[in-house]
């Protein structure tokens, strides 16, 4: 980033015969307690309900109620369809999922939206609504290490949100379609599922929109087809994807498919462009192969299958995201701006934090590579950019000292200039601790170590630390990652 539940039918009368009498108390309390031990012998006998709900969130620092405790989704299967005219969404979502403890229950993330219906295993499952929690009851309990699928059919017009630092996201509607941004929660607006960073899966997205329409996702296009005025995309990304870089865009964009010759393979670009934007763009556009080859001789590999840049039309979106495979920017980017969000794919989209906490570790590095880029470029070197940042930063960015990039003091300031601009530096004092070899051996080995996975600051401290025995970066996580204030004069 640049910066309600079912009605259960009644129970059937049971009917007497008239020469039936009452029971004794005494004997309806052995009959009772009789039927009660069968019961308890049978439910014994099968398993019986030996699960526990899930929890209702994963306890983030800054957003508790995101994500959900109890398994671990594997897949999504997302089947949508969007009307612009009435901004009326009608979705199934099939998840896939391994429980990572007996479950009796477990929570989806779902904000707004209608649920028409709820199933696990093919079997109707009890539901409730609870905020934005989907509270699902499996007609049998899941056992530890099963893999099961919840499929729900909901519908409704998606909600806009407001996050804590003011900005908007969720699901923006524009003059001809909308716009999908999930960073930090609003993917949960247009999908139910487990909507924290913590948990990647693959999806395939299929959107059915007016003919006429684009409608972009992540990953790859899988195959297009136009039947009765409408048209069907169906996206499909093979690599773990956290659900706050899923995106839809849909609308009139002006599609370009090209190839970029990576270190591994020709790699497929796919970017849409809002027709206001198409001349502002091209230009920086066609840098993508460039910066796509410098990225892997600093970074390593690309960790994805494709690449490539969605351009939204003027006040369609307040900022850029780093949206997987290709980024989404509001209007036509500047060089420094695609590097930023090209190089998330590395530090944010393949290596993503495991928390909100270490958000850190995604702009730091994408803030840093911006750094990388001039000095390869002719512009100002790495070490200038931190003397000038070091000595006049403030000028800029007033909030530079407020807090430590591994510290944001509230969830309202995840995004601000310590987690991006002094994130940098941590990084820059790592690089003049060790040197340019070691440096980018730690760069490149900590993208390779977590390629698809989950850190966090520990883990990455933790590395650095590893790789340069020999340094102490006492000073430098103190100071610079950790401490409150500008630091002593570097």
């Amino acid at each position: 980033m640049s910066r309600s539940a079912p009605v259960v039918p009644a129970r059937p009368t049971v009917r007497l015969p008239s020469s039936a009498r009452p029971l004794p108390a005494a004997r309806i309390s052995r009959a009772v307690a009789c039927g009660l031990l069968a019961l308890a012998l049978a439910l014994t006998a099968c398993g019986g309900v030996h699960g526990t709900p899930g929890g209702s969130g994963v306890r983030d620092p800054y957003f508790p109620k995101a994500g959900n405790d109890g398994y671990d989704v594997t897949h999504y299967g997302l089947d949508l369809a969007y009307d612009p005219d009435d901004r009326h969404l009608g979705g199934t979502a099939e998840i896939t999922a391994r429980a990572e403890k007996d479950l009796s229950a477990f929570d989806l993330d779902l904000r707004g939206m209608d649920v028409e219906k709820v199933s696990v295993e093919g079997r109707a499952a009890r539901w409730s609504r609870n905020g934005q929690e989907l509270v699902v009851r499996p007609h049998d309990d899941l056992e530890e290490g099963e893999t099961f699928r919840v499929t729900v059919r909901y519908s409704g017009t998606p909600q806009t949100i407001t996050d804590p630092d003011g900005s908007q996201e969720g699901w923006l509607p524009t003059d001809t379609g909308a716009l999908a941004l999930g960073e930090p929660t609003g993917s949960m607006v247009w999908f139910p599922g487990n909507h924290h960073p913590s948990d990647k899966a693959s999806y395939d997205i299929s959107v059915t929109v007016p003919e006429g329409l684009e409608a972009v996702s992540n990953g790859e296009l899988a195959q297009r087809t136009t039947r009765g005025g409408r048209t069907t995309f169906r996206w499909r990304t093979a690599e773990p994807m956290a659900g706050y870089v899923a995106t839809l865009a849909i609308g009139d964009y002006d599609i370009a498919r090209s190839t970029v010759t990576t270190t591994e393979e020709d790699l497929p670009v796919h970017t849409a462009v809002a027709p206001d934007q198409a001349g502002p763009a091209r230009k920086v556009l066609a840098r993508i192969p460039e910066i796509m080859e410098w990225a892997e001789y600093n970074f390593g590999p690309y960790p994805f299958s494709s690449t490539g840049a969605i351009v939204a039309g003027e006040g369609d979106a307040e900022y850029a995201l780093e949206t997987q495979n290709r980024p989404l920017f509001p209007g036509a980017p500047g060089t420094e701006l695609l590097v930023h969000e090209l190089v998330h794919q590395w530090f944010g989209n393949s290596v993503t934090p495991k928390s909100w906490r270490d958000m850190w570790l995604n702009e730091g590095f994408a803030t840093y590579a911006e750094w990388l880029w001039e000095e390869d470029n002719d512009g100002d070197s790495a070490q200038e950019t931190f003397e000038a940042l070091y000595e006049h930063g403030e000028d800029e960015h007033e909030d530079l000292w407020d807090f430590p990039p591994a510290k944001p003091s509230s969830a309202a300031r995840i995004s601000d200039s310590p987690v991006y601009e002094r994130g940098a530096m941590v990084l820059h004092k790592i690089r003049q601790k060790v040197g340019d070899d070691t440096f980018y051996d730690i760069v490149q080995g900590w993208a390779a170590t977590h390629r698809h996975g989950n850190a966090d600051t520990a883990d990455f401290t933790s590395y650095v630390e590893k790789k340069a025995p020999d340094e102490d970066f006492t000073t430098v996580w103190k100071d610079w990652l950790y401490g409150d204030g500008r630091p002593g004069h570097p």
